[in-house]
């Protein structure tokens, strides 16, 4: 299929890349991250991908301790990918970085990204550091409710993406470092916040807010009708008025990055059905040729491979492609 957009793609600035003594890669995964113009447009030309929203590595911004000095990250950042974007702009679109650590300057960055710079949204690891390395902020937390009343007033989507755990609160993983990783820790992670987002009655106070999950909802449409059915049973109840269920069908979105295979997707489609599902690639850190082969032959309707290959994206996130 040509003309598919892809929205989990990642990029990254020098202070992204070496943030908190967390290094990304050796020499070709750097490169591929800082590259716009050449081995990324070919590989998009190459899989039908005709358009690519960008967003920073992790953890990127949410690794700075210093509010302060994450706001000025994020500013130049963002100004970077809007200058790049300007060079390429029916090929690339944006996602902001956000200095999440001060969430009225988060509120603000946002808000020139999207009316000043035409960015789409922001993508956001799914908790913050903050002044002290071992620290973790949840963004259900009271002090950023006026965050996400801004997010709802620009009505524009929040892509939730995975980080690691803090090490001082990864106990269970020890001796086991093949878990504290991509392979499981960033699902568990962003699911939890996921759900503390749900429970906490975010969507009850915002019913317009819509957050993009990866990975086809790091696991959560498996678990939807076992967390509804227990929660029915439950003495211990969550803030939010309706089931996990609804606000997962209202609110989120799901992408298939790094989660190119049948048996995953058809879950997640029949669980979230085909209006709330995109294409993406999660690239560099997934290569976009087995990911693009994959979602061209998988078993869907001609219909439905449009909407999850482009259309539900272009309804979202409001994109002008003529």
């Amino acid at each position: 299929m040509d003309g598919k957009i892809a929205l989990e793609e990642h990029w990254a600035i020098d202070e992204t890349l070496n943030i908190a003594g967390q290094p990304i890669g050796a020499g070709e995964m750097r490169r591929l991250l800082v590259d716009f113009r050449d081995r990324r447009l070919t590989d998009m030309d190459t899989n039908g991908i005709e358009l690519a929203i960008l967003g920073l590595n992790s953890p990127a911004l949410q690794a700075i301790l210093v509010p302060a000095e994450a706001a000025n990250v994020a500013y130049r950042a963002n100004n970077i990918l809007a200058d790049e974007i300007a060079h390429n702009p029916r090929r690339f679109a944006g996602f902001a970085g956000l200095p999440m650590q001060d969430p009225e300057a988060a509120a603000r960055e946002l808000t020139r990204c999207v009316t000043d710079l035409g960015f789409k949204g922001a993508m956001v690891n799914c908790f913050t550091q903050r002044q002290m390395p071992d620290s973790a902020i949840y963004f259900d937390l009271p002090e950023f409710r006026p965050f996400w009343a801004t997010v709802a007033e620009l009505d524009v989507p929040i892509y939730l993406h995975p980080r690691l755990t803090i090490p001082s609160r990864a106990k269970s993983y020890e001796g086991h470092p093949w878990l504290y990783s991509p392979v499981w820790d960033f699902g568990s992670e962003t699911a939890l916040q996921a759900l503390r987002l749900i429970g906490s009655g975010l969507f009850d106070e915002f019913p317009n807010l819509q957050i993009v999950l990866g990975h086809l909802g790091e696991r959560i449409p498996f678990d939807m009708w076992r967390i509804d059915n227990l929660m029915n049973k439950s003495p211990v109840k969550h803030s939010a008025k309706k089931p996990v269920s609804h606000y997962m069908r209202n609110n989120f979105h799901l992408t298939t990055s790094g989660q190119s295979h049948d048996t995953p997707f058809h879950c997640a489609l029949a669980e979230m059905g085909p209006l709330r599902i995109m294409f993406s690639v999660d690239y560099p850190f997934e290569e976009m040729a087995p990911a693009a082969s994959w979602f061209d032959n998988t078993a869907l309707s001609d219909a439905d491979r449009i909407r999850i290959g482009r259309t539900n994206a272009i309804r979202l996130f409001k994109l002008s492609l003529d």
